[in-house]
């Protein structure tokens, strides 16, 4: 029977694996290796080896609402996309709140986890961990949640690019990188378009005299602020977009939102456009890099393939001369060198995992592995949702599948992934944001049930199906709910309201609205009448007039906080 459960690491994920652990009666030890909680979210000043690290500037993603815990909202005063420090601030509220450093041993690294000998009858791990004296001691726990992340160890891939060994100038991974101090004045080439890069090309073409952003594939730009200037996955994750996505052609949808992109800024006149469609893969969140472009201050290039001396040459011929720095935003190599070597039994060495949670290979399901996946949303409610199956799983409440039904469905999602990512590494992480929790919380016991809500409480209904899938949905029936969650979620519009609230504005005359019922009849009217049409334009020009203005209405109606 599982009592004693080790978790490493100490970040977003391990507060949440030590929480859930105790509710579920288990005995959590935690294991971090610096002297704080945290994880990639507590800034240091300089990068430590076989740790993450952050730039001082760095602000999130995703808002607050969305990125929170499921029964502990945000501050009402915190701002919606808050500074890291900020972020990690509200991880020491949730630790104090539930008492969670009682749990925690600091300065304390794992060396190794591996099986017991009596592993296939008792599912034990033996651990080895060493303190910051370098004294070693061997533990035994029933079960093991690895929290250790995978942004602590850089990829560098200079060796693929011919004349780096006799380039004058500096080449460093973003892993490195704090602030744009350095780059002065000079010449810069950063690599690479993932979110990192795009915040660290912005930020230094401020400081430096010219700064060139490299790229490979382009990407799709939104910003963090959406209509009405409200946050972007409020408006976007929400259930209704995710059955909208479902049942539309995806050539419509993807023409629709390529379109609204392009009508702000257009991606083939700022060298921004991809070779991919917009929801084949996710787009790159920064609210700066198209206006750099157009001030002149950030160059957009085709992917770089070699040095020359002082300078740098692309793909396309075209080479940069006098450069004094690259930055290498190429992301991180995913490996957990603590763990049994038989569980990285990959094509390239890394971990497969069966819904990129749990080995199937191990023959007692008692380890899982947080965090390893990548999606279209927030990761602290996914990650959440990953511990409290986890822990169900280890306690038998709910059992996985059969080994060989497990590598099935892995190599099934890998191949429909592989559609939009061709590496297999990079296709093996993907999952659905809204699907992925849903099939986690069926298995916990928590996935809210539509119909019963639509009969029964119709109001929570019209949040949950129209509004934004904040996390607190998963605190509304089953183990581990919550009491505040009906009533978290009925104010979550207010909570993001009050951070604006810092002067008093004269109050604007409600306007006069159509019947819910009316205009629905009406733009279902309307859209039959378009779709009598043989051309295609209209069609889709109409079609997306309909999206729009049906969205305008339920955000107006059913959700927009009125000025005070």
């Amino acid at each position: 029977m599982v009592k004693r459960v080790a978790v490493v690491g100490a970040g977003s994920s391990g507060l949440a694996c030590i929480k859930i652990c105790v509710e579920e009666g288990l005995e959590p030890v935690c294991f971090e290796s610096s002297d704080d909680i945290g994880g990639l979210w507590k800034f240091k000043e300089s990068p430590e080896t076989e740790r993450s690290s952050i730039y001082r500037s760095l602000v999130v993603n995703t808002s607050k609402e969305m990125m929170c815990y499921s029964d502990f909202p945000m501050p009402t005063g915190y701002p919606n996309y808050m500074h890291n420090s900020q972020l990690l601030q509200y991880y020491r509220l949730y630790a104090d709140h539930f008492d969670l450093l009682r749990h925690i041993h600091f300065q304390t690294t794992v060396r190794s986890v591996a099986q017991r000998p009596d592993f296939s009858s008792s599912g034990q791990w033996d651990i080895l961990t060493f303190n910051e004296d370098g004294e070693e001691e061997r533990h035994i726990f029933d079960a093991v949640l690895v929290c250790s992340g995978h942004y602590t160890h850089p990829s560098l891939p200079l060796s693929g690019f011919p004349g780096y060994e006799t380039f004058s100038g500096r080449c460093f991974h973003s892993w490195e990188y704090k602030d744009a101090d350095a780059c002065r004045g000079k010449r810069v080439v950063v690599v690479g378009i993932g979110n990192s890069g795009g915040d660290i090309a912005v930020e230094i073409s401020r400081s430096a005299n010219k700064t060139f952003l490299s790229t490979r594939q382009g990407a799709w730009v939104i910003g963090r602020m959406s209509s009405n200037g409200l946050p972007l996955d409020m408006n976007a994750i929400t259930r209704l977009n995710n059955m909208l996505t479902l049942l539309l052609p995806k050539t419509l949808v993807n023409w629709a939102a390529e379109r609204a992109l392009n009508y702000k800024y257009d991606h083939t006149l700022y060298g921004l456009k991809p070779s991919h469609r917009l929801l084949d893969r996710k787009p790159l969140i920064n609210d700066d890099l198209p206006g750099r472009i157009l001030q002149g201050a950030l160059v957009m290039k085709a992917n770089l393939k070699g040095f020359k001396d002082s300078g740098v040459e692309f793909e396309d011929g075209t080479v940069e001369e006098n450069i004094d720095a690259v930055v290498f935003c190429t992301g991180y190599n995913g490996t957990f060198p603590f763990l049994p070597s038989a569980l990285t039994d990959g094509p390239h060495g890394e971990l497969t995992l069966y819904k990129t949670l749990f080995p199937p290979s191990l023959v007692q399901p008692t380890l899982a592995v947080m965090g390893l996946f990548q999606t279209k949303g927030p990761i602290m409610p996914v990650v959440e949702m990953q511990a409290r199956w986890a822990v169900k799983v280890f306690t038998g409440s709910s059992c996985l599948p059969p080994k060989e039904k497990m590598l099935e469905v892995i190599e099934s999602e890998r191949k429909r992934n592989m559609k939009s990512y061709p590496s297999p590494q990079t296709a093996a992480l993907q999952v659905e944001y809204i699907p992925y929790l849903d099939f986690m919380a069926e298995q916990v016991g928590v996935r809210p049930n539509l119909l019963t809500l639509l009969l029964t409480d119709p109001v929570l209904w019209g949040r949950i199906f129209f509004g934004p899938c904040t996390p607190y949905q998963y605190r509304l029936t089953g183990p581990g709910q919550w009491a505040g969650a009906r009533q978290a979620i009925l104010t979550q519009w207010e909570r993001l309201a009050h951070p604006f609230r810092t002067r008093a504005v004269p109050e604007s005359r409600p306007s006069v609205l159509l019947s819910h019922w009316m205009l629905v009849f009406g733009g279902t009217v309307a859209m039959a009448f378009v779709l009598c049409k043989t051309e295609i334009t209209p069609v889709l020009q109409g079609a997306a007039q309909f999206l729009d203005r049906s969205k305008m209405f339920l955000k107006d109606s059913w959700f927009t906080v009125a000025p005070q």
